[in-house]
C-alpha cells in the first residue's frame, strides 16, 4: 500500500523524468524510476538480462533507442486535463507501454534466428541438417525455413514445395511441419511431405514411423503408418496403400518400371526430374516399359526408351517430344 501511495503522488514531471532515466537520456529521475521498478521488478531483470545475452554483449543505447522509436510510432497523443482519473490512467498505460515494449524486445533479440533454403528448378535431394539432428531433403522448387536452434516445447519448420524427412526422435519436443494448408506432426520418424499435390491438398507419405496429418481449420485429420500416403485440405482427408513404387524416386534415384505405359513412365520421369516428355502420336503412350534405373540422368533414360521402341526425341521449348522411329 506505501509503494502504491508513492506512485499516486508522483507528478507529472516525475514520470517523465522516470521514462528518460530508464532510457538512458538523463541521469536525474532515478529516484521516480525506482518507485516503478520495485513496484515491478520484471521491468529492471528483463532489461538487465538483455546485457549479455550467449556472451554477446548488446547495445544498450541502441536497443533504447529502437525501442523508444517503436513506443513513439505506436503511442496515441493523448490531451490531458486535471482530473485525476486520466492522471492515473495515463500513467497506467505508460507502464504497460515500458513493459510491453520491453518483453517485445527481449523477445526480439533472444528470439531464435531463421534460416531459408531453396532449391532451383532441376536442383534435388539438396540435404539440409538441423539442430536436433533431423535432416531434410528438398525437391526442386522447394523452400524450406527453420531456426538455427530449437526452443520451447516444439520443433517447428516451414515447407514449401516437397521435402523428404528424417527426424531424430524426441518424445518432449513433437517436430511439427508448417506445410501452408495443413500441419504434419511427428516425433521420430521418416516420410514426404508434398504442400500442394496439384488438388489443393497436402499429401504425405510415411516411410517408417507414425505421421499425424491436420488440416489448418481442424476439422480433417489423419494418422499414417508406414506405407501409407494422405491426403488433407479444409475438405477433408483419406490415406490409402501406397501402389507407385516410384514414389521417391526423386530421392532415391531410382525408378522401377514393370511393364507400365509409357504415358505413367512420362509422368514418373517428370515427378523425378522435373521435365516434360510427350508422344507426337497418342498411340506412343500405350508402349510397355520394363527396366530398372539407378542413378541414371533422364537424357539416358530417354535414349533407352526411344532405342527400345524405335522412336526419336526431339527438344521444343523444354519439352521433349517423341515421334516415332529412327532420325535417318
Amino acid at each position: 500500500m506505501k509503494k502504491l501511495n508513492k506512485i499516486n503522488k508522483m507528478s507529472d514531471q516525475d514520470w517523465a523524468d522516470a521514462a528518460a532515466w530508464l532510457s538512458g537520456e538523463s541521469t536525474a529521475g532515478e529516484e521516480a524510476a525506482h518507485i516503478l521498478v520495485n513496484e515491478d521488478n520484471d521491468i529492471m531483470k528483463k532489461w538487465d538480462d538483455l546485457k549479455n545475452i550467449d556472451g554477446d554483449i548488446i547495445d544498450v543505447d541502441k536497443a533504447w533507442e529502437k525501442l523508444n522509436r517503436r513506443i513513439e510510432a505506436e503511442t496515441p497523443v493523448i490531451t490531458l486535463n486535471r482530473n485525476s482519473f486520466l492522471h492515473s490512467l495515463a500513467r497506467i498505460a505508460a507502464t504497460v507501454i515500458i513493459v510491453t515494449g520491453l518483453g517485445w524486445l527481449f523477445f526480439k533479440v533472444t528470439g531464435p534466428e531463421k534460416v531459408t533454403v531453396s532449391s532451383g528448378s532441376h536442383e534435388k535431394n539438396i540435404e539440409v541438417l538441423l539442430a536436433d539432428g533431423s535432416r531434410v531433403y528438398l525437391n526442386h522448387d522447394s523452400r524450406l525455413t527453420y531456426p538455427e536452434k530449437f526452443r520451447g516445447e516444439s520443433r517447428t519448420v516451414s515447407l514449401a514445395g516437397e521435402a523428404f524427412f528424417v527426424i531424430a526422435a524426441d518424445a518432449s519436443r513433437p517436430f511439427i511441419i508448417d506445410a501452408g494448408k495443413a500441419s504434419v506432426q511427428v516425433l521420430g520418424t521418416s516420410f514426404s511431405v508434398m504442400t500442394d499435390n496439384g488438388n489443393n491438398e497436402v499429401e504425405v507419405y510415411v516411410e517408417s514411423g507414425t505421421v499425424m496429418l491436420s488440416s489448418n481449420n481442424g476439422y480433417h485429420n489423419v494418422t499414417l503408418d508406414p506405407q501409407f500416403v494422405g491426403r488433407v485440405s479444409d475438405r477433408g482427408a483419406s490415406q490409402a496403400v501406397n501402389r507407385d513404387a516410384n514414389y521417391l524416386s526423386w530421392h532415391t534415384d531410382m525408378l522401377i518400371f514393370d511393364g507400365e505405359r509409357l504415358e505413367t513412365v512420362f509422368a514418373d520421369l517428370k515427378r523425378t526430374f522435373n521435365i516434360s516428355i510427350e508422344a507426337a502420336d497418342p498411340v506412343i503412350n500405350d508402349y510397355r516399359l520394363t527396366s530398372p534405373f539407378v542413378d541414371q540422368p533422364h537424357d539416358t533414360i530417354i535414349k533407352v526408351i526411344c532405342t527400345t521402341f524405335n522412336l526419336h526425341s526431339v527438344r521444343e521449348e523444354g519439352v521433349y517430344r517423341l515421334y516415332p522411329g529412327q532420325v535417318r
